[in-house]
């Protein structure tokens, strides 16, 4: 596949998760979204246990981000890890998490969040079989 496609690929699939993480950090900080997390469990503000989930979410979306961006060698890394192991395990999580929004029974979860974790899952699809170091 034309490399300009897998990074274009690998870009919407970090910008997606690296949105998600700043969603994550805003519910961290307290404002009143947990209808789009958390199966909608949560109207408003997320209770603090909850909330305090968030920012682990949040550093490893941001790591993700970075194993998609390596991965399509959108960005070099000065490490001797490959990335081939991670970006697999990085599709399944999206499946999974796509799927997990899909059954989510909030209405706001389900609208806003399977459509990104669909699209990031189809990106890191793309960058995991046809990018690569």
């Amino acid at each position: 596949m034309n490399e300009a496609v897998i990074q274009a690929a690998a870009l919407i699939g970090a910008a997606i998760a690296i949105g998600i993480a700043i969603f994550q950090m805003l519910l961290l900080a307290g404002l009143p979204l947990g209808a789009y997390s958390w199966g909608g469990r949560h109207e408003g503000v997320l209770p603090l246990r909850l909330r305090w989930m968030s920012l682990p979410s949040a550093v490893l979306l941001l790591l993700i981000a970075l194993i998609i961006l390596s991965h399509a060698n959108v960005i070099a890394m000065e490490s001797t890890w490959n990335t081939s192991l991670f970006i697999w395990i990085i599709v399944v999580f999206l499946g999974l998490n796509t799927l997990g929004n899909l059954a989510s029974k909030s209405k706001k979860e389900k609208a806003v969040m399977t459509p990104l974790a669909g699209i990031a899952f189809a990106c890191c699809l793309i960058v995991a079989i046809w990018g690569g170091q």
